[in-house]
């Protein structure tokens, strides 16, 4: 088949203001997040949500040395998913920079460096649970065999520190989950879990609620992440479509020039040859004229057309004798700091999480990850902070829907993926929303920006706070959340709950291809139903007010760059485009669609179909005629309506008949009025048929 060239899905292009306050230390040698996570060092359970490179290796060690120093617990253990992220809790001399302390781990405790498999290592667990040594590190098998072994009750009065805590789930058959819900029903123990990607959209929850409602949080946000870094200015996120060979389309989208990380496909998907070993020697044919392997590092050699010799390091190659070689290389801390040291790393299952050479600028994945958190590890390989790296991005490169295969749904599928994870980055690297109510008595909030003319009492007002990343907007009419939990959801966890809206496959099929839709089925019956199966605990109205705000943030996140598109800028969030002028195209986008509107309330942004700016990207990225095939594709397995569907209409019919004093009309030229009567009628219908049958 011919190759084409690749299409771009212009996804999401943020710049950042280079404040360089992420990095900068407090007397105490933290930087802001360390201090953050440093102020809930008295709490007995502690979740630390926070981007990769943030420093939560080091915030642990600050919260681990107080609560062995001044809160009397006994020992800590630290539980890393591998054994090469066991290095990022050696020995740090924390006193040199202001601490009272210095993290030590004597090195035969940390069992990450030892030879020999995890289950061969829980004898050395037993050893140091009797020894007077402080600080264990091991992998979370090495903890699982452990506790296996000697019971959840040999770990009390011991902080257990989870690292990527996102490996956990609910599931009773996840292991480890298991471990800490006996550890927090026993409560004898301290436990600080920490995770740059907490998606409860993949797949299952990571915690049962009444547990997670035990855990105190510190939120570091992206955007307050990168606004503050020195050097990173741009992140940009790209996915690209091609028909054919990928290993025909990777120079379409690969710049040697750059330090990029490329992750070959899963010998599973679809975009895979099955041939790993080939794929590798391809991507090189294609960069150049191979020299030979270097016997010092392992790496390949290959000279480029305009006589640059790039340094290839292959992590695909099982090979142990070769690929240890490579790894050793690039692990030496030596060589860190030290740019021109490797130029491209080729992987597939490794260099994901943990995996840190800040030089990186291009995150180059082929094929679909169908996991959110996989896919905000691979990004963090990109967003380290770098002298003279002012852009990174991330790109994904995606094998065309084609009809005439015979997985044509699963190609179809792979692309709702994409565009969800699309969908859900733009909200990650997003400032912060907090939404009031517009009300006439409303005063500004200090710290806030509202514009050239200030707070205006009688319109809509948009404040920035520079400082935290965050917009504040008014809107009519929405609801606030009562109870402290639902206050929470609010402020913290409204990513979590947009991941879950566009992963819901009914949910973007319809978004994207229904020609008939009326946008509340999706934003307030759909939405409605994910926020009653995450919070059934929640009263009515703190279930309708976290809706509210999830939908809002979503749907502002989308008219903010759909009015940057229109005008025909790129999707900035806050930057210095040079001396003294501030690019502030996200923010400004929020601001004018905002005051475009004769109000800004909720029944108006309920009637935005969340997808319609993915889908307008999408048609400009993919052919007429391949798009009308997916949408023929979800068509055909559409169920016009269903009674669950029916019952959740009817429900709203009834607040609806609350509030006019009638029932929806079944002729209303409102399509949401409508479509509620149609929900009733439907289920009216299905109780006549069930008495006459």
């Amino acid at each position: 088949m011919p190759m084409t060239k690749p299409n771009t899905i212009p996804a999401v292009s943020v710049t950042y203001a280079q404040a360089g306050t992420s990095t900068r230390l407090n007397e105490l040698g933290m930087r802001p997040m360390q201090e953050r996570a440093y102020q809930k060092r008295g709490e007995q359970y502690l979740l630390i949500k926070s981007p990769p490179a943030s420093g939560k290796s080091r915030a642990l060690m600050f919260i681990a040395l107080d609560k062995l120093e001044n809160q009397g617990l006994q020992q800590a253990i630290i539980v890393v998913p591998e054994k090469s992220i066991g290095a990022s809790f050696h020995n740090e001399p924390l006193s040199q920079f202001g601490f009272w302390g210095d993290w030590q781990v004597e090195p035969k405790w940390n069992l990450c460096d030892a030879p020999g498999n995890d289950g061969g290592k829980v004898d050395a667990v037993r050893k140091f649970l009797d020894s007077d040594a402080k600080v264990l590190v091991c992998t979370h098998a090495t903890f699982r065999f452990a506790v296996d072994k000697f019971g959840v009750e040999a770990l009390d009065n011991r902080l257990i520190a989870v690292d990527e805590f996102h490996h956990i789930s609910a599931n009773p058959d996840n292991k480890l989950g298991d471990i800490i819900r006996q550890l927090m029903s026993r409560d004898q123990t301290h436990i600080v879990a920490m995770t740059g990607s907490y998606f409860r959209g993949d797949a299952e929850a990571v915690l049962h609620p009444d547990d997670e409602a035990r855990f105190d949080t510190v939120t570091y946000t992206y955007y307050e992440q990168l606004n503050g870094y020195q050097y990173l200015k741009q992140l940009d996120i790209g996915y690209y479509f091609y028909a054919g060979s990928y290993t025909d389309a990777i120079m379409e989208v690969l710049n040697p020039q750059e330090k990029t990380i490329i992750h070959i496909p899963n010998v599973n998907s679809r975009e895979s040859t099955k041939d790993k070993i080939r794929e590798v020697e391809h991507i090189i044919e294609e960069l150049g004229e191979w020299q030979g392997t270097d016997p010092a590092t392992g790496f390949q050699l290959v000279q480029t057309a305009d006589g640059k010799v790039l340094k290839i390091a292959d992590l695909v190659d099982d090979d142990p004798s070769k690929r240890d070689k490579v790894t050793a290389t690039l692990k030496d801390p030596r060589q860190k700091n030290k740019r021109d040291r490797v130029d491209i790393i080729i992987a597939l299952g490794m260099a994901k999480e943990g995996f840190d050479w800040i030089w990186c600028e291009h995150a180059l994945t082929i094929g679909y990850r169908s996991s959110l958190t996989e896919i905000v590890q691979i990004i963090g390989r990109a967003t380290r902070d770098a002298p003279g790296k002012t852009r990174a991005r991330f790109t994904n490169l995606i094998a065309e829907p084609d009809a005439s295969e015979t997985a044509v749904t699963e190609a179809v599928n792979d692309t709702l993926k994409a565009i969800a994870a699309s969908l859900l980055m733009e909200q990650v690297l997003a400032p912060r929303f907090e939404f009031k109510p517009k009300n006439p008595s409303n005063q500004p909030t200090p710290g806030f920006d509202y514009g050239e003319n200030g707070y205006n009492p009688q319109g809509c007002n948009v404040g920035v706070n520079a400082e935290t990343g965050q917009i504040q907007l008014e809107i009519k009419g929405l609801a606030e959340p009562k109870s402290q939990e639902a206050q929470r959801v609010c402020r913290e966890d409204l990513t979590e709950l947009v991941t879950a809206f566009v992963q819901d496959k009914p949910t973007i099929e319809r978004g994207l291809f229904d020609e008939e839709l009326v946008p509340e089925e999706l934003t307030q019956v759909r939405m409605g139903k994910i926020i009653k199966e995450k919070f059934p605990e929640f009263e009515q109205e703190d279930r309708e007010a976290v809706r509210q705000h999830a939908i809002a943030a979503l749907n502002l996140v989308q008219q903010a760059k759909q009015t940057v598109n229109e005008k025909g800028g790129t999707y900035n969030v806050n930057s210095n485009d040079g001396e003294g002028t501030k690019n502030t195209a996200l923010i400004d986008g929020v601001r004018q669609f905002a005051l475009s509107v004769t109000e800004l309330d909720m029944d108006l942004i309920d009637r935005i179909n969340p997808f319609g700016e993915a889908y307008a990207i999408l048609a400009k990225s993919m052919s007429e005629e391949r798009l009308k095939q997916v949408a023929a594709v979800i068509a055909a397995k559409r169920v016009s309506l269903s009674v669950d569907e029916a019952r959740e209409l009817a429900k709203r019919a009834k607040r609806f008949k609350q509030e006019r004093g009638r029932l929806p009309s079944l002729t209303a030229t409102d399509p949401w009025e409508k479509r509620m009567a149609e929900g009733v009628a439907f289920l009216q219908r299905k109780v006549k048929e069930e008495k006459n049958g």
